[in-house]
């Protein structure tokens, strides 16, 4: 689950509601049945433009505190402006051939998905909306955030989401919020124009616009920013928290699964226990746990403090279960700071009921 992120302009109050709206959210992605989109949708590969935060054709061009997380690189030109005061914090590719490599994958990428079939075509307003997986045309030619657009991935973290449209406008504070396993890797925006993303905004997912991107005054984007034949122009802030683009970058997480018997009786109960721990660190994950027989999915806990999540059934037939625990990460306090951690699977238990 990943919280709106109020905290840019509000302080303590801000992350006071941010866990009240953010749990409000997930219970609606637990609740709601959606009818809209594909849970087959494959992957989209973006090949060695994984690491940039921001790839554009003609000019990269900020004024004031910008801050991206990430690689930058330009091809075939080469300009790039106010950097600093702007900071990049990776390497910079300009109109050189690893840049021209690294800009040859995001047009596959994006020539991929112009290719694909839509599963579903929605109107343009997305804001106030959940989406399930899927591919998503525009019944407009464009598309808008106003407001909060929740994006749920049903228990599944590899699940993708595809917007195509012409354009992409995101207003003032909008949020883009990611539920049940949603990973702001697997959600991509390929715009045949271009992209504006508005101020205080929070923007999660791989932008691959054709034109010019507008990345606006304080606005946070949990992603990457492709302008294919165009510019990437981005509005700093005056002073901290800087506008700031990151690619996705969650802490990793490794989920174990035990079983309290095994075999057991039909009609027995059988409790399974999946523990989450992060890979470094001490801090203990939170969220949500799905506990699965192969692809059917035989209920979710939350994780307790320390890390655990029990979960007990005795509807199970006989014969051999091949039963999985998938964490679909969460966030956690650290202090005041906010970590999201990365999903992870279990190793499979083989359950046999006689």
């Amino acid at each position: 689950m990943t919280n709106i992120n109020f905290s840019r302009l509000w302080g303590n109050a801000g992350r006071l509601w941010m866990g009240v709206i953010a749990a409000v959210a997930l219970v609606v992605g637990v609740l709601v049945t959606l009818t809209e989109g594909a849970s087959a949708t494959r992957p989209v590969d973006i090949g060695d433009a994984e690491s940039y935060g921001v790839v554009a054709g003609v000019s990269v061009n900020n004024t004031n505190l910008t801050t991206v997380t990430g690689d930058l690189g330009i091809s075939p030109a080469k300009t790039l402006t106010g950097f600093p005061p702007g900071t990049i914090n990776g390497d910079r590719q300009l109109g050189n051939a690893t840049a021209a490599a690294v800009k040859a994958d995001v047009v596959a990428a994006y020539n991929d998905i112009a290719g694909r079939t839509a599963d579903a075509t929605v109107a343009a307003q997305l804001g106030g909306t959940t989406k399930g997986p899927g591919l998503y045309d525009s019944a407009g030619g464009g598309f808008a955030i106003n407001g909060t657009l929740v994006l749920d991935a049903q228990g599944d973290p590899d699940a993708i989401f595809i917007f195509r449209a012409d354009t992409l406008t995101t207003t003032r504070v909008s949020n883009i919020s990611l539920v049940r396993g949603a990973q702001a890797d697997n959600v991509f925006w390929q715009l045949s124009d271009t992209a504006s993303l508005g101020i205080y905004s929070t923007f999660r997912g791989n932008v691959l616009a054709q034109r010019t991107v507008t990345v606006n005054f304080g606005a946070s984007v949990d992603g990457r920013i492709f302008s294919l034949n165009g510019s990437v122009n981005t509005t700093g802030t005056d002073s901290i928290p800087a506008t700031h683009i990151a690619i996705p970058n969650d802490p990793p997480t490794a989920t174990t699964l035990t079983s309290s018997r095994n075999p057991s009786q039909r009609g027995q109960p059988v409790t399974f226990t999946a523990t989450v721990v992060a890979v470094s660190g001490q801090l203990i994950p939170a969220g949500e746990v799905v506990f699965k027989d192969g692809s059917t999915a035989l209920g979710s806990v939350f994780l307790n403090r320390t890390g655990r999540a029990v979960f007990t059934t005795s509807s199970l037939d006989r014969g051999q279960h091949r039963i999985v625990a998938v964490y679909l990460g969460g966030d956690t306090f650290d202090h005041e700071a906010m970590i999201h951690h990365a999903p992870s699977k279990s190793d499979p238990v083989l359950q046999i009921i006689n």
